[in-house]
């Protein structure tokens, strides 16, 4: 298996346009990116880490120069959507990817790699105006997903999983997606064409995105509840 992290944004709405964002130190002392690869080296080799890098790509470099890095030079006009297609045509197997802000429970890592079959951690409730939205049907198949879902049942939270017989037919999806398309966009083509795409719902302490100065200070609340109660995981796979 390949992992892929998404680090090549600019990451404005944080606030710092010096850091990138994945480098946003969090309140452990890590990075965000740095806790990322904490969790993920206890199921794969670094040496299967791939960073798609970008914005002060050198930054990112300096801090991991063990990683394997596939560099977007249009960065600054191109989507996640592009970014992944990038790293995707280097693989030939399956594949997790992740975006480089996201705060997860080491448990969501676990939940998602014991699929066996293509699916995205998502979780139920209020979703904001600009979070990518989804619908599922009674099966736990994803039906939809962008920003743009009406009526939706949660957030998709950027921590994605494909088999390796499902990876060809992301690959052209993505391919067709505009520069400005979220990868999720790529998932959608997909669907529509009758891939299924697993719903794995975790609680909403559990996984968060940092786009905004408040989205790190929830963050850094959540990990201070995780060493407080180790114990606390995953409720249910949907």
């Amino acid at each position: 298996m390949k992992v892929i992290i998404l680090a090549a944004g600019q990451g404005n709405r944080l606030g710092d346009h010096d850091l990138p964002k994945p480098l946003t130190p969090l309140s452990t002392g890590k990075s965000i990116l740095g806790r990322q690869l904490d969790l993920l080296r206890k199921h794969v080799s670094l040496n299967d880490v791939m960073l798609v890098v970008g914005h002060h790509k050198e930054a990112i470099m300096d801090a991991f120069p063990e990683l394997l890095f596939v560099y977007n030079p249009a960065y600054a006009h191109e989507n996640t959507a592009k970014s992944l297609l990038r790293a995707l045509v280097k693989c030939n197997e399956d594949v997790l990817w992740l975006n480089g802000d996201v705060v997860f429970h080491h448990s969501v890592l676990a939940a998602i790699l014991a699929l066996p079959q293509t699916g995205m951690i998502v979780n139920q409730g209020p979703v904001g105006e600009e979070e990518v939205k989804y619908r599922q049907d009674v099966n736990g198949l994803i039906e939809t997903v962008s920003k743009q879902v009406t009526d939706p049942q949660g957030e998709a939270l950027g921590i994605n999983y494909c088999s390796v017989g499902d990876l060809p037919r992301f690959r052209c999806a993505l391919e067709v997606c505009e520069n400005n398309d979220y990868f999720e966009r790529g998932l959608d083509i997909c669907i529509e064409q009758g891939m299924k795409v697993k719903a794995v719902c975790v609680e909403r302490h559990l996984c968060t995105e940092v786009d905004f100065p408040a989205d790190l200070e929830r963050a850094n609340m959540f990990l201070k509840e995780w060493l407080l109660f180790p114990g606390r995981g995953i409720s249910k796979v949907l």
